[in-house]
């Protein structure tokens, strides 16, 4: 007969064994737990979940290859982000008054967004007038952009241009800098949605151009500002449309380095040195609510990207290794819903980016998602940068989430996701390739309804859409922002009378010579569209001339 084990002679319980064993006493039926990109959770993380040689490796310190901590030796302890918050609503005199506004309140930086009407290539006059000025400024020509930035110092204030191609927002502000005598060498900012391939993917009103044109023009517009506006940032890769458009953060990561790459790979092409261009690409990113996850995919997205420009351009220096980018609190984890629950939503997003180590930052009105902000709505966007930064602090320390077995081993695990989807795209044949054949997006798609059926199924809870919900009343609901109707009648009528006074034989001059470039391969497009806009070409007739000599974006199902 056996006799009982005496439990004085066992191996004692290790502190790790004690837990796994009262856990699973607790948990019973544990769930399954991933995130957004794919990546089984799980319930604690400990030093042994990370390969010992990747700690020391693979970490590092800000400003240091491989930039996991942050590109810069100081981070927002000596600087702090960028308050850049989009704005655009109505005529330039509204634009200008919500600016200055805003710059009273703590804004450091413009972001200008124009009217649907400027985003898909058309004047104010072309379209219906009930539809100008309901979500952005309306911006036609050099004139607009002068009275939109009255009062600002453009040599001194860095102004982002929501501006796809052919980039008449940048011309139209060149326009204005050099009647105010202002050196184009002196001009910063970034062409903030130039990225015509995440246009093509998931922001098909962004879509002026066939692709081949809006390749050709991209790399026209990179040569132009390396050479005359040297400060300036003619690209930036725009990882947000393909986020909001369902793609997770892994694959919004994937592909916006995937596209960087094309870029890059373009500009080599064109005979532009990377030790050149490189410096002058930045990145712009969604932040979803999925904190930690987001946190991990910027500081995977920084250190990988420093890694593929050393092996593939070989270069070294610090300017070119830098994974610049903006964030944008996301408008697609907003509901429409109990609308005041999405200023605790900015607000996390917010912290996420911040923590992510992110260059400049937007926090959206809890109201966007009703209509263009309202005053109190970007009062209370622009205010929660203050709070984060002033009250919570978190500016004192650098990457205060480094070093945590969560956080490092996520950052390690969405690395690996991202490489795995950076070979997809590669294997077919570039990130232009992969657009052009509809890879990408079905597999946007293919992301984007296993994320609404986790919703639909109450998997993914939405607080106030799927659960917790209330009645609501009309006084729950905030001011909806509205366009002042005499207002836009009366820029019409102003812009009818201006098109009339020009020099029709200079207007008609300049669109000769655009049409000749965009047919003459060793001439730069762009040169010709800042050339257009200072001799008093409008926005419409610049992006119809391109049109019918470049061919039209049309976008195809993808089935």
């Amino acid at each position: 007969m056996n006799k009982p084990l005496d439990p004085a002679t066992l191996a004692p319980e290790s502190g790790f064994e004690q837990w796994q064993r009262q856990y699973a006493e607790q948990i019973g039926d544990d769930r399954a737990c991933e995130n957004r990109s794919g990546i089984a959770i799980k319930p604690l993380y400990t030093q042994d979940d990370r390969d010992a040689s990747r700690r020391n490796t693979e970490l590092g310190f800000p400003g240091q290859p491989p930039y996991t901590r942050g590109i810069y030796a100081t981070m927002h302890r000596g600087r702090t982000w960028t308050q850049r918050q989009l704005i655009g609503l109505g005529t330039p005199s509204d634009y200008n008054a919500r600016l200055l506004a805003l710059i009273e309140q703590g804004t450091t930086a413009i972001s200008l967004i124009p009217c649907n009407s400027v985003f898909r290539g058309y004047d104010m006059d072309e379209v219906d007038a009930e539809l100008l000025g309901t979500c952005g400024v309306v911006v036609n020509s050099a004139d607009h952009m002068a009275a939109c930035l009255e009062g600002v110092d453009i040599g001194r204030t860095s102004c982002a241009m929501n501006d796809p191609s052919p980039f008449t927002l940048l011309a139209f502000l060149l326009a204005v800098a050099k009647r105010r005598g202002v050196p184009f060498a002196s001009i910063t900012g970034t062409s903030n949605q130039s990225d015509y391939l995440s246009h093509y993917v998931a922001n098909h009103m962004f879509f002026r151009l066939a692709l081949p044109g809006a390749r050709r023009i991209l790399t026209d517009h990179i040569a132009f500002c390396l050479r005359h506006v040297p400060r300036w940032n003619p690209l930036s890769v725009v990882g947000q449309h393909m986020q909001q458009a369902g793609a997770t953060p892994a694959q919004a990561m994937a592909f916006t380095l995937a596209t960087a790459l094309q870029n890059a790979d373009d500009c080599v092409a064109r005979g532009l040195d990377p030790k050149t261009f490189l410096p002058r690409f930045t990145f712009f990113f969604d932040v979803s609510i999925s904190f930690f996850e987001e946190i991990a995919k910027f500081r995977a997205g920084r250190r990988l990207w420093a890694t593929l420009v050393r092996e593939r351009y070989g270069v070294g220096d610090p300017r070119s290794l830098r994974f610049k980018f903006h964030a944008q609190t996301s408008g697609v984890d907003l509901t429409r819903q109990q609308p005041q629950n999405n200023i605790a939503r900015v607000a996390v997003q917010a912290i996420a980016g911040i923590f992510g180590g992110l260059q400049s930052l937007h926090t959206d009105a809890y109201d966007e998602v009703l209509s263009c902000p309202t005053e109190s709505g970007a009062r209370i966007a622009v205010a929660t940068q203050n709070i984060l930064r002033e009250e919570a602090h978190l500016t004192d320390v650098i990457d205060p989430l480094g070093g945590s077995y969560y956080v490092e081993t996520l950052t390690d695990e969405m690395e690996e996701e991202i490489r795995r989807l950076l070979a997809i795209v590669q294997d077919a044949g570039g990130m232009y390739a992969a657009v052009e054949s509809g890879l990408v997006q079905r597999m946007i798609g293919e992301s984007a309804r296993r994320f609404q059926a986790k919703v639909e199924s109450g998997e993914q809870t939405i607080v106030g859409v799927n659960a917790y919900r209330l009645g609501e009343s009309a006084s729950d609901r905030p001011p909806v922002q509205t366009v002042d109707d005499g207002a836009i009648a009366a820029h019409l009528a102003a812009f009818a009378q201006w098109k009339a006074a020009r020099s029709q034989a200079q207007v008609s001059a300049s669109l000769d010579a655009l049409a000749r470039a965009a047919n003459d391969a060793h001439a730069n497009v762009f040169e010709q569209v800042v050339a257009a806009a200072g001799a008093g070409c409008t926005h419409g007739e610049i992006c119809g001339t391109l049109r019918r000599e470049l061919g039209f974006g049309h976008v195809q199902a993808i089935v």
